[in-house]
């Protein structure tokens, strides 16, 4: 009777030891799912709101291409009317000018509906090197026109990486524009592409001799709408950036003032 008596006493005090942690560990299971459904629904209200809005641009780019094309063809007519030169003159600028303005909101959308919408890869195995030396000879032309000394550096054995080939374009290009647009009030203009790689990743570096960003700009120059440039839409360095890391990989910058940067695009290698 004895041996029963502290046999149940045991029992019922590891029972009272361990219904605090089975307490404990009941909510934070409950709490775990609660932000996952919180997380859940909060993902499901972001892809609403971002098919609204990208409908949205859609609605206002329509409209956007009839108001240019009206634009050009007034311009058109103008020149065949039976009036004074300089009035002809006046009202020809004022539609070169909307014409401008109508290309700019476009440009606009165009950035917003590449950066909200949502992106499928159509990956295959590609050498790096192929596409790099396209971008050179699609871009080479813009340097010149700017005065910007274009250097190619590429190892001499392929770099394969499975890449969505239009869209890596892209991402590339867009440092190279931000490239070209840091260097246009420096002097011995110079681009540089290099691809070098180790057992795992290629590296993509776009370097420029711009007028740098300083180290605490650096995060930031990746939100949406950020931007130092006139007129500039803020999305470039984004979309950049989604694009690289739909693809698995990551951008690291570094940077010094006045002296210029390196935006290093990194991507797996195939395996």
């Amino acid at each position: 009777m004895f041996s029963w008596t502290w046999l149940l006493a045991g029992i019922a005090l590891g029972a009272m030891s361990v219904l605090p942690f089975a307490l404990w560990r009941h909510r934070r299971e409950a709490r775990r799912t609660e932000e996952a459904r919180s997380r859940a629904q909060a993902s499901e209200r972001m892809a609403e709101i971002g098919n609204m809005t990208s409908g949205l641009a859609h609605e206002i780019k329509n409209p956007l291409s009839t108001v240019g094309l009206n634009a050009q063809l007034l311009a058109e007519d103008i020149a065949h009317l039976d009036a004074p030169e300089d009035e002809k003159n006046r009202i020809t600028k004022r539609l070169e000018s909307l014409s401008r303005e109508v290309q700019r909101l476009k440009g606009i959308l165009d950035d917003f509906l590449q950066f909200a919408g949502r992106m499928k890869l159509d990956c295959e195995k590609t050498d790096l090197c192929i596409v790099l030396g396209e971008l050179e000879d699609f871009y080479h032309p813009q340097c010149d026109i700017q005065d910007v000394v274009m250097r190619m550096q590429l190892p001499s054995d392929p770099v394969f990486a499975n890449i969505d080939t239009g869209l890596f374009k892209q991402a590339i290009l867009n440092l190279l524009i931000n490239a070209t647009q840091a260097m246009s009030d420096s002097d011995g203009k110079e681009l540089i592409i290099r691809l070098d790689c180790d057992q795992n990743e290629a590296r993509v570096h776009v370097i420029d001799t711009g007028k740098g960003i300083e180290a605490d700009r650096i995060d930031e120059i990746f939100h949406p709408y950020v931007s130092s440039k006139q007129g500039g839409t803020g999305l470039g360095l984004p979309t950049t950036m989604r694009i690289i890391q739909e693809h698995g990989g990551h951008i690291k910058v570094e940077s010094t003032v006045s002296q210029g940067s390196d935006f290093t695009v990194c991507v797996p290698l195939h395996a």
